[in-house]
């Protein structure tokens, strides 16, 4: 999507003042200082020892974090102080404006770092104590700080020295029920014979023990019982976090001779503190209580609720709101069940997951009339079931001057009170231009609706084992489209689709539809058909009305969650089939009509027979807080097959636009080294092909924060790779067949920059992409194309530099 010429020109001149205020920023900002201040304005921190690459990076950034390294110079933007040169301009400028009041935010202020020899001498001694407690116990902190032209810069010299390995990990537990359970995952320790001492290893070790522990039923067991000792000493250690190391100065001073010193660890759990001789006690759940509609602040012992008895639960409620038998399936505990933290864990995100409650509380009491026993109780605090939503659109792109939408939503969450989700959507949108006349005309318009149920199972006429655990919806769809571009073509869509969607483990979940039907006509006008179409016999193929019908699997991986805060993955991968059954279907009315008729002839639109796979490899990194870096590959590849010659025109690939290579235009790159240079092309740019290959790298940063601090304005630069290509020759557009040893010369590549403006609920997008190498490029060999940049022409700016306006990221 392209904005008009008015909104480029108006933001562009935005972007210069902001560029104005960069180079400000540059401009120095000690003459607000008083007389023996130094601005602190760079700090670097140098590891020695014998340590690989990897882990030198690891110890460098946890020495500069701020929790070690008191003192933080100031940060930098595009290579200045910006944020200092802001603050100066409203504590000591007095700068006060609308445009003044508008930047002038507080996130964006950030008061000078005055110099602090005390705040050195501090962090030293952090440093070494954090080496310490990575088991580098012969570590040396040094600083170096120099100051030139009121501006202080200081150099920290790190040398870690030898760190200890752990030798021997045994096991001091009284309770042999505890000795079981510790030795059944022992496996899973953090604490592993050959490992560096860590002292994060040991806390992060207390707390998987804690976990399994009370897992196994083990309810009032206290992770202070867990203690570590090292060598011969029986002194608990690590139970002080601040000084985890006292009493281990002389086993350290007998290793200094060694190569590799090393260390004996014994894990200690303890019986109770309250009496020497008693152990540990299993709890085992008693009953169980739901409370299907509790009213927030309410009172479990509100003497209106109405208890309803069940084999396995009591149910107290006001009125009936979801029926007993999945309420009862949806909790995992059970009365006679030992006490289990995962259990527990596994119910809450069950009920979470039905979507009828906006908070879900379990709590356990103990009973007072039997021992060793709990009930539960859940508090489950209702949604609305039904939720309407109105929502307009007004757009704009390279083909149209201005578009609007409109769209209905409605949702009921708990049809029949068996928490079966209905939904119902219906669109209906416009395309605008000007004519020859410079008067607005219809280019297009578009209608379509859909609705769909969703149920908390697999909806199956036979039973199938299904994990507890898993989030299991079946969905079925129906739905409808129609679109009209004025003067070429009319299509109506009709879809249907069912299937389940499951979780097989936390990161892992299954999309599969064994039933999925798409019928596509097309009504094509005489003039569009004889001037473009059917030229092309290409294109003539893909604009044929279409039967796709046949399955669709999808496998996704995606760990994005608090255990990988620095850096996650997200992997999908879709195979589609189309025409298997559909064939069966045509067979059978085949043979019953005596060859008479058949599902063709009696719909008079032919069979797509295809098979289709697509994956897609995400990988995202958190450098710091204020930045991070996005990277995806994508691969997809659709085979026609039997009497079907290529792809049905919904299913091919494109390549270009805000989401794809963004140095070019929705659709107008490839396939291959083909390029479509006729007057056509310029109206109507719609390449396609059967295969496709694309790669992207983006940088994604932080700027500044602008409307008090509601809105934060981002920055981004990019390197798009990829193309589309054909598997089988076309005549009509030669290069477009994919060759191995042709993949370097075809793939196109472009970079950029942009912007975007983050609401928090959703992001508005500005990229603008210009080419590096161009795969029809004929000015040499392998078609890069930089040196054919002209950026002080404006034809070529206006050709070459590509403008995209999007909402949300591009992956």
């Amino acid at each position: 999507m392209q904005p008009p010429k008015k909104f480029r020109t108006v933001l562009l001149n935005y972007l210069l003042l902001l560029l104005v205020i960069l180079m400000l920023g540059a401009c120095s900002n000690t003459k607000y200082l008083q007389q023996n201040q130094d601005l602190y304005v760079s700090s670097k921190v140098s590891v020695q020892g014998d340590l690989l690459t990897a882990e030198k990076q690891d110890i460098r950034s946890a020495l500069s974090s701020k929790s070690l390294m008191v003192q933080q110079p100031n940060s930098k933007l595009l290579g200045t102080r910006i944020k200092v040169w802001l603050y100066n301009q409203k504590y000591n400028e007095k700068k006060s404006n609308w445009f003044w009041n508008l930047v002038l935010s507080k996130r964006n202020l950030e008061e000078p770092s005055i110099y602090d020899s005390t705040k050195t001498k501090e962090a030293l001694d952090r440093m070494t104590s954090y080496l310490h407690n990575q088991g580098y116990f012969y570590a040396t902190v040094t600083a170096d700080p120099s100051v030139k032209g009121r501006k202080a810069s200081i150099v920290y010299s790190a040398n870690t020295g030898r760190n200890f390995v752990i030798d021997r990990i045994t096991y001091n537990i009284p309770d042999t029920n505890i000795l079981k359970v510790v030795q059944a995952k022992e496996n899973l320790s953090l604490i592993q014979k050959g490992n560096t001492f860590k002292s994060s290893n040991f806390s992060s070790e207390r707390e998987r023990l804690t976990r399994i522990i009370k897992d196994a039923g083990y309810y009032k067991f206290n992770r202070d019982a867990i203690e570590f000792s090292v060598d011969t000493l029986n002194k608990a250690l690590f139970k002080n976090q601040l000084n985890p190391f006292e009493g281990l100065v002389n086993i350290f001073q007998e290793n200094k001779g060694r190569e590799k010193p090393t260390m004996n660890v014994e894990v200690i759990i303890k019986n109770p503190e309250d009496s020497a001789t008693s152990l540990w006690q299993k709890y085992f759940i008693r009953k169980v209580y739901a409370y299907p509609d509790y009213p927030i602040n309410g009172n479990p012992n509100d003497p209106t609720f109405k208890e309803d008895t069940r084999k396995f639960l009591t149910i107290r409620e006001h009125q009936e709101m979801l029926r007993p038998k999945i309420l009862s399936k949806s909790i995992l505990l059970r009365p006679g069940e030992v006490y289990s933290l995962q259990q527990y864990n596994n119910t809450i995100n069950k009920l979470y997951d039905l979507g009828l409650w906006l908070f879900v509380t379990l709590q356990y009491k103990e009973a007072k009339d039997t021992t060793n026993s709990l009930d539960a109780y859940l508090f489950l605090s209702p949604r609305k079931k039904q939720e309407l939503g109105l929502n307009f659109e007004v757009s704009n792109s390279s083909d149209y001057l201005l578009g609007s939408g409109v769209g209905l939503n409605y949702r009921h969450i708990n049809l029949g009170k068996s928490a079966t989700q209905f939904n119902f959507s219906l669109n209906t949108g416009i395309e605008l231009i000007k004519d020859p006349n410079n008067k607005w005309a219809l280019q297009s318009k578009e209608i379509g609706g859909e609705f769909g149920f969703t149920w908390p199972r697999f909806a199956l006429p036979f039973n199938i084992h299904q994990n507890p655990r898993s989030n299991v919806k079946t969905r079925l769809t129906v739905g409808a489209n129609y679109l009209s571009r004025v003067q070429k073509f009319d299509i109506t869509s009709i879809n249907l689709s069912y299937g389940y969607d499951w979780n097989s483990s936390n990161y892992r979940r299954w999309i599969v539809r064994p039933f999925t039907l798409n019928y596509v006509g097309v009504i094509l006008n005489p003039a569009f058909q004889d001037t473009i179409v059917d030229p092309n016999p290409y294109l003539k193929r893909s604009f044929e009305p279409a039967l796709i019908g046949g399955e669709n699997i999808s496998y996704i991986y995606s760990n994005n969650d608090v255990l990988h805060q620095r850096h996650y993955t997200y992997f999908r991968i879709n195979l589609e089939e189309s025409g298997l059954w559909l064939n069966g279907i045509n067979s059978i009315i085949n043979a019953a009509t005596n060859k008479k008729s058949n599902l063709e002839r009696m719909t008079n639109v032919m069979i797509s027979n295809f098979v289709k796979l697509e994956a897609d490899y995400r990988h995202y990194w958190k450098l710091n807080q204020h930045s991070g870096l996005a990277t995806r590959v994508y691969a997809g590849i659709g085979i026609p097959y039997s009497h079907s010659q290529v792809l049905p025109y919904v299913r091919q690939f494109t390549a270009g636009g805000p989401n794809s290579i963004r140095a070019w235009r929705l659709r107008t790159l490839g396939p291959g080294s083909y390029k479509d240079s006729s007057s056509t092309a310029q109206i109507f740019p719609d390449q396609t092909g059967d295969m496709k290959l694309e790669g992207n790298v983006e940088y994604r940063f932080d700027l500044l924060r602008m409307f008090g601090g509601s809105v934060n304005l981002k920055g981004a630069t990019f390197l798009d790779m990829g193309n589309i290509w054909m598997v089988n020759p076309d005549s009509t557009r030669p290069g477009s067949e994919f060759h191995f040893n042709q993949l370097y010369h075809d793939l196109a590549v472009g970079t950029g920059a942009g912007l975007r403006l983050d609401f928090n609920y959703f992001l508005i997008r500005l990229d603008w992409g210009i080419p590096l190498k161009v795969p029809y490029f004929t000015g040499n060999k392998n078609g890069w194309y930089i040196s054919q940049w002209d950026l002080g022409s404006a034809v070529w700016r206006r050709n070459n530099i590509i403008w995209n306006v999007a909402i949300g990221y591009p992956f």
